[in-house]
Formats: C-alpha cells, sequence, structure tokens
C-alpha cells in the first residue's frame, strides 16, 4: 500500500474520533439506583435456582420411569408431567398465600391466608413495591418448585397399582392444602418458626419428610404388589431401564443446588454469594458421601454393590443436607450425607420385612433422611436446640401423615385408588392409559 493511503487513512480516524467521543458522552447511563441493585440480583436467583428446581421434576420422573418395570413406564411419565401441572394451578389458587400469608394469617401461626396469589404490575407501574428484597414472581416461581418436588416423592412410592385419578386428587390436596399449611408453619413465619425455633434451611422436613409421610400414608391404604411378599419371601421386582434410573439421580443432584443455593434467599452482598457458593460445595460433598457409603455398604452386605441403593445413597445424602447445608464444613457434609446414605441401606430392608412396598425407595431416601438431616442441624448450628428439632419433626409428621391417611381412606371408599388385579397383571400403561412406552418389545 502506498503511503497516500495511510495519510488518507490516518485523516479519517482524526475525523471520526470527535464523533465518538460524543457519541460517548451521549450515551445513557443504564446503572440501576443502588436501592434496586439487590432486588434486581435476588429475582436474578430466585429465577436461576428455581428453573434448576424445575429440573428435578425431570430427574424424579426419569428416576421413577427407570425403576419401574416396563409395563408401568408411560404411567409414571403421565403421573409426573400432570403433577407438575397440578402443583402450579394449585398453588397459584391456594398454597402461596396459605403459606406465605404476611400478616393476613385466618388463624395466627397457623393457618395462613385463602386468597389467590398475584403479581406485580408490568413494568412495577403505579406500584409501591419493596424494593429491598426481590419480584412476587420469582419467589412465586421458586416456591412452586418446592410444592411440586413434594408431590413427585408420592409418585414414586405408590408406583405399579395406583390409579391415575385418584392419585391425581389426591396431589390437588397436597399442592394446594397439605404442604402449604405445614410450610406456613416454618417458612411463612408460624409457630414452629416463632415459639420454636425450628430451623430447616431447604426443607429436610418442611419438604422431604413432608413427602415421605404423605407416601407412607398411601402405600399402607394401598398394599404392596401382587407378589412383592409371598410365601413368607420378599421377590424383588426389577426396574425396566438403569440407565435411565442413572440419569434422572444426575439431574437431581443438579437440581439440588438450585433447591439449596437458592434457598440462601439473597444474593445482593459479597456475603451472601461466598454463602451460596459455600452451600453448593456442601451439597455436593453431602451427595458425595451418601455415594460412597452406600457403595461400600452394599459390598460388605451383599457381597456386590447395588446401584439402586447407591442411586437412593446420593439421593439421601441430598436430603440430608438439606436441613442445614451453611454451616458444616465440607467434612462435616460429607459425614451428614454418609450417615444418610448407611440409613438408605438399612431402611429399605426394614420396610420390606414391614411389608410396606415402596417401589422407589421414596420413603427411605425421603422421611428417614429427612428426619436425620433435620437432627443433624443441632451438630453444626448452635441456634439450633435439639427439642425444636424433634417437636418439629412430631408435629410436621403427625399432621401431614394423618391428613394424608385419612385423605387416602376416602379415597378408597369413595372411587377406590387400586387397580383391578388383572390391571396390574397387564400393567397400568395399557390397563390405565392405553399405551405404552416401549411398543416395539411387546409385540409379537
Amino acid at each position: 500500500m502506498t503511503s497516500k493511503f495511510w495519510t488518507a487513512l490516518a485523516a479519517g480516524a482524526a475525523l471520526a474520533a470527535p464523533g465518538i467521543a460524543f457519541a460517548q458522552e451521549a450515551a445513557v447511563d443504564m446503572t440501576p439506583p443502588n436501592g434496586e441493585i439487590g432486588y434486581i440480583f435476588n429475582t436474578f436467583m430466585f429465577l436461576i435456582a428455581g428453573f434448576l428446581v424445575m429440573w428435578m421434576a425431570a430427574g424424579f420422573t426419569m428416576l421413577e420411569a427407570g425403576l419401574v418395570r416396563q409395563k408401568n413406564v408411560t404411567m409414571q411419565l403421565m403421573k409426573n408431567v400432570s403433577l407438575f401441572s397440578l402443583a402450579g394451578v394449585m398453588y397459584y389458587l391456594i398454597g402461596y398465600n396459605l403459606m406465605y400469608p404476611g400478616d393476613g394469617w385466618t388463624v395466627p401461626n397457623w393457618l395462613g391466608a385463602f386468597a389467590i396469589a398475584s403479581l406485580e404490575p408490568v413494568g412495577l407501574a403505579g406500584t409501591e413495591t419493596d424494593l429491598t428484597y426481590a419480584s412476587t414472581g420469582s419467589d412465586f416461581y421458586f416456591q412452586l418448585m418446592f410444592a411440586a418436588t413434594t408431590a413427585s416423592i408420592v409418585s414414586g412410592a405408590l408406583a405399579e397399582r395406583i390409579k391415575l385419578w385418584p392419585f391425581l386428587i389426591f396431589t390437588v390436596l397436597l399442592t394446594g392444602l397439605i404442604y402449604p399449611i405445614q410450610a406456613s408453619w416454618k417458612w411463612g413465619g408460624g409457630y414452629l418458626d416463632s415459639e420454636l425455633g425450628f430451623l430447616d434451611f431447604a426443607g429436610s422436613t418442611v419438604v422431604h419428610s413432608a413427602g415421605g409421610w404423605a407416601a407412607l400414608a398411601g402405600a399402607l391404604v394401598l398394599g404392596p404388589r401382587l407378589g412383592k411378599y409371598r410365601d413368607g419371601g420378599i421377590f424383588p421386582m426389577p426396574g425396566s431401564n438403569l440407565p435411565l434410573a442413572t440419569l434422572g439421580t444426575f439431574i437431581l443432584w443438579l437440581g439440588w443446588f438450585g433447591f439449596n443455593g437458592g434457598s440462601q434467599l439473597y444474593m445482593d452482598t459479597a456475603a451472601n454469594v461466598a454463602d451460596i457458593s459455600r452451600i453448593f460445595a456442601n451439597t455436593n460433598a453431602a451427595a458425595a458421601g451418601g455415594v460412597l457409603v452406600t457403595l461400600v455398604l452394599t459390598q460388605l452386605l451383599y457381597r456386590k454393590p447395588d446401584l439402586t441403593m447407591v442411586l437412593n445413597g446420593a439421593l439421601g445424602g441430598l436430603v440430608s443436607i438439606t436441613a442445614e447445608p451453611l454451616t458444616p464444613s465440607l467434612g462435616a457434609a460429607t459425614l451428614i450425607g454418609g450417615m444418610g446414605g448407611a440409613l438408605v441401606v438399612f431402611a429399605v430392608p426394614f420396610l420390606d420385612k414391614l411389608k410396606i412396598d415402596d417401589v422407589v425407595g421414596a420413603i427411605p431416601v425421603h422421611l428417614v433422611c429427612g428426619i436425620w438431616g433435620t437432627l443433624a442441624v443441632v451438630l453444626t448450628n448452635s441456634d439450633a436446640t435439639l427439642m425444636g428439632q424433634l417437636l418439629s419433626i412430631v408435629i410436621v409428621g403427625a399432621f401431614v401423615f394423618t391428613v394424608s391417611l385419612v385423605s387416602w381412606m376416602v379415597l378408597k371408599a369413595v372411587m377406590g385408588i387400586r387397580v383391578s388385579e388383572e390391571d396390574e397383571v397387564t400393567g397400568l400403561d395399557v390397563a390405565e392409559l392405553g399405551m405404552e412406552a416401549y411398543p416395539e418389545f411387546s409385540q409379537v
């Protein structure tokens, strides 16, 4: 290139420079006012954590689809997509304000407000919204995911012999009334929180053992699957797709970071962000502890490692750390999760001895480990008291189990909750839905 070209280029750049400077000076300052920054970050955190917890719905679905027999897979898929949608509607119509009544308690500290949830107006127009916390929409979305999780726990335990519509009716009761009422006692500022000083960071009791109590009540009323317990023996019924069950476990493991991390509730300071990262690390450590303890125990007890136990060991570790994922050290979190894995190994055969049929191990994972995790809070958080934790476990358990038991019994008397023996043998996919998940494998 000639020297004339470079001279012209330099001249053009010199002419353009003032224009560039002018454009920069005229740019609009998009930095939000200081009072809104925390609101923005908190809202963002709820949305991100919320869709991680929503992803757990896929995890439960895949786990259950893998652990049931081939002839019942489609039913589990149908139940999970339906219960998630029912939870969304019921939590909007009644659950959210029952759980978070503010000053609008119907019965102070025990029964929240009966009102439909509402959001802020578009663009916050004409509103005096408190900008120190987060948007109502993000909070509603995040909390809704927990309600749906509780229903998913019940789905797996009662698989392979329950009718679709009675299960969905119970889901309406659970997500609209049972779950939000007991959750308000802690997270809504009710009796357990204000009077007993109950600590349950992300829901070992409020979510997991609540779902476990509801599942236990249903399993007792429903009875075991045909052929599970006969002639004094216990006959395993292997799942149809262990790769799918393993995928479901990893999805749940991933979603749990939103479950526990989002329960920090604030991401508006460096301290809160550091705590969220600590929660992530402890959550992962507990899952790893659950896996390793289950792996070793099943090798020792059964001479071969049991994959399904190991998968539930991971989930048991996650449930165990959920009540307090912030205060433990990494070592303590690993031990807490490891104890959860051990409890799963011993609780599964114990239920079988009682002839309580839990298809996916939901009761050992969510109820047993939920109780353990809630008690373990006293080991790492000096603000917790053993009596406060114990009494709260008993109160929540008595309420959820009793109301669930009555609900299941009423449903059984009114419409029946169990399919016929013929339909159970045929499989719920064909009998209840008229379609199969793997039709090519059943064709002659």
